[in-house]
């Protein structure tokens, strides 16, 4: 955002071309704004804005003063976040933005639109039958299955990268935090996948992906997860190989990996054979493998490791026993 008082302070790329004395694509090719300490932009769009005042005192080689941290209703925001102040996603604001007040004070600064906070708070006030508590009730449910949330989410996250869980809520009829929860897994898994096949960071894959740094702190932890479990999949499935080849599983299939917390991989493997020794096993990057005792819900409830007793052994040695000796200590 533009802080209030700070539109006469608004540079772009090309002005910063122009202030080091050579032409835009060159500044671009050399892109000595991503060097090190150089002030990072005031805004998460296309078109990136600079600070003036930040940018001088770099260049001359002194501190880098702080942006004012505090709201003004003067600020002005941009098209991202005007739509996070309305709860919708950017795309639904392309169609809000019309409204003739928020017409009327829109203010274009460096090639990119915005709006005063306090003119954007004021209409959204204003919009009938729209009471800044709006969203899900407290105790309503879901309006979509659970097993179909990720797949009706994810084409709103290819829509809008920046999309947010309360956008996503307006959308499908779900809890703020169910949409939440779909949102950071669908956004950890894309920038795992950047990851591997780029070599880049979590913060690389995001920015790659058009992910705004405030909604992916949580899918950069559980991208890490993602990465772990799909490096575990090998293992898991000859490990579930050699549980069909006993005849204790119909299956030889690998077992899903699941992300517990976003932080730890778990994955289950249901023993349906006749002569299994037990209902299921549960597999934890942390601990290794134990017995279950259900087969509806092997892991348990938030993925917690049961002490031994009541059907639940611990097996083997270590996190990731050979299948020879997880078999053996199933069978002694």
């Amino acid at each position: 955002m533009i802080r209030a008082g700070r539109q006469h302070l608004v540079r772009t790329l090309a002005d910063l071309a122009a202030q080091q004395g050579v032409r835009p694509q060159t500044y671009l090719v050399n892109a000595p704004h991503k060097a090190a300490g150089f002030p990072p932009p005031i805004n998460e769009g296309r078109n990136r804005l600079y600070d003036a005042e930040q940018v001088d005192a770099y260049l001359a080689g002194r501190p880098v003063p702080a942006l004012p941290d505090v709201d003004d209703d003067q600020d002005l925001l941009d098209r991202r976040e005007a739509a996070a102040a309305w709860g919708v996603s950017p795309r639904s604001w392309d169609s809000y933005k019309r409204t003739p007040q928020l017409e009327a004070h829109q203010v274009v600064v460096g090639g990119v639109e915005h709006w005063p906070r306090g003119i954007v708070r004021e209409v959204k006030a204003a919009r009938p039958g729209k009471a800044a508590g709006s969203g899900r009730p407290k105790n309503a449910g879901d309006q979509v299955p659970r097993d179909l949330i990720l797949e009706r989410t994810a084409p709103l996250l290819d829509a809008d990268p920046a999309v947010s869980a309360a956008a996503v809520t307006e959308a499908l009829g779900i809890h703020t935090t169910t949409a939440q929860d779909a949102l950071t897994a669908l956004r950890a898994d894309r920038m795992a996948t950047v990851m591997e096949r780029d070599h880049v960071t979590a913060e690389q894959a995001a920015h790659t992906l058009g992910y705004p740094t405030s909604q992916t702190r949580r899918a950069t932890v559980r991208a890490a997860t993602v990465l772990r479990g799909r490096a575990a999949a090998p293992y898991l499935a000859d490990i579930a190989q050699s549980l069909h080849a006993q005849g204790w599983t119909s299956t030889p299939a690998a077992p899903t990996v699941q992300c517990v917390g976003g932080e730890a991989c778990v994955a289950a493997v249901i023993l349906d054979g006749p002569t299994a020794p037990a209902p299921a096993l549960v597999w934890d990057e942390r601990h290794g493998w134990r017995t279950a005792v259900s087969r509806r819900h092997p892991i348990g409830p938030g993925g917690s490791w049961p002490p031994p007793g009541d059907g639940i052994r611990h097996l083997a040695t270590g996190t990731t026993p050979t299948p020879a000796d997880l078999i053996t200590a199933l069978t002694t």
